[in-house]
């Protein structure tokens, strides 16, 4: 659930933060994970990388669609392939803090879809795609609608 898609019109998108974009519901995936789970959670549920989890879902790596089709280009055994074998380990993240503005630059300068969210104790908590921030913009351009007294 994202809280924008609740949104009413009218908010600042200027001050608008990753807690307002974010998708709370992430798939995420332990380490001893094999890398066909992967590409089948990939290819169905239309996602460009997915988190790789901890105990207690802290944030250890990230798994791309780049870094699977790297490991078949190479020759590996996809079949027993584990995600911590190939996962980008201490991913680039934000917390729901991180303004708007700084996501984007983010994104934009390191050509990702969507980076993970987590907190303090490196505990995922989210993920913001690109697609998100663009409903963001485009909600807090919309009039708020009038009130009946």
């Amino acid at each position: 659930m994202r809280r924008v898609e609740y949104m009413l019109g009218g908010e600042d998108f200027k001050t608008m933060t990753a807690s307002h974009f974010m998708e709370s519901d992430v798939y995420s995936y332990p380490e001893n994970a094999l890398a066909t789970e992967l590409i089948t959670a990939m290819t169905k549920g239309g996602f460009g990388s997915l988190p790789i989890v901890a105990k207690g879902k802290v944030l250890v790596g990230i798994v791309s669609e780049f870094d699977l089709l790297n490991a078949i280009i190479a020759g590996k055994e996809i079949e027993t392939l584990t995600v911590k074998e190939i996962m980008t380990k201490d991913p680039v993240t934000v917390t729901e803090e991180t303004p708007a503005d700084q996501i984007m630059a983010t994104l934009q300068k390191k050509h990702f879809i969507r980076v993970p969210v987590v907190n303090e104790q490196g505990i995922l908590v989210g993920a913001v795609a690109r697609r998100d921030i663009l409903l963001g913009f485009l909600k807090s351009t919309e009039k708020a609608p009038l009130m009946a007294l």
